[in-house]
C-alpha cells in the first residue's frame, strides 16, 4: 500500500481540523471531537514540536491518490527522552482498508532509520483493540495498564534487540 508522510506545515490545518472534530474519529483519543480552538491549540503545539529535531514531529498521511487519510507522530516520550514515542490517527472512512499496517510500517522504518538504538513505545486507549491488533503484529508487547495524567491507556513497547 502506498502512502507518504510529510511534516504538517501551516496551511493543513483545515486537512488535520476536519480529522480531529469527528467524534467517531476521536474516541479513543479524546472521547469526542475537538472544537475549532482545541485543534489549532494542538497542531500549533504539533508545529512548534516539527521544528526542533530533523526526524521527528508529526506527520500528515496521503495515500496514492494524494487524499489526506491521517496523521502520525514520531516524538521523545515526556517522561523519558531515550525513548521514542509513535501514534497514529485515520480518519474513519479509512479505517479497515490496510492503511494502519501501511502508518505503522513506514513510521517504525523511520524510528529504525533515526533511532534504532531507541526502545519505542506507542500509548492506547484500552478500548482501541484494532490499534491493539496493530501494535502487537508489528512486535509490540503491552508492559503498562493503569492511569496516567487522568485517563486509563495501555502502553506497549517494541524492544530493541542489542547487538554485540
Amino acid at each position: 500500500m502506498d502512502i507518504k508522510l510529510a511534516k504538517y506545515i501551516d496551511s493543513d490545518f483545515d486537512l488535520f481540523k476536519t480529522m480531529v472534530s469527528d467524534d467517531e474519529t476521536m474516541k479513543y483519543i479524546a472521547g469526542n471531537g475537538w472544537t475549532e480552538n482545541q485543534a489549532r491549540l494542538h497542531f500549533d503545539s504539533m508545529l512548534e514540536i516539527n521544528c526542533k529535531e530533523e526526524g521527528l514531529g508529526f506527520y500528515k498521511v496521503v495515500n496514492q491518490e494524494n487524499e489526506f487519510i491521517g496523521n502520525c507522530s514520531l516524538e521523545r516520550y515526556k517522561y523519558d527522552s531515550e525513548i521514542i514515542e509513535i501514534g497514529y490517527v485515520l480518519k474513519k472512512e479509512f479505517w479497515r482498508k490496510g492503511y494502519g499496517s501501511a502508518i505503522c510500517q513506514e513510521i517504525l522504518a523511520k524510528a529504525n532509520h533515526l533511532y534504532s538504538e531507541l526502545e519505542v513505545i506507542a500509548i492506547v486507549n484500552p478500548d482501541n483493540l484494532a490499534s491493539k491488533k496493530l501494535l502487537e503484529k508489528y512486535g509490540f508487547e503491552l508492559y503498562f495498564k493503569g492511569l496516567e495524567d487522568g485517563q486509563f491507556s495501555e502502553k506497549f513497547i517494541l524492544k530493541r534487540l542489542s547487538v554485540d
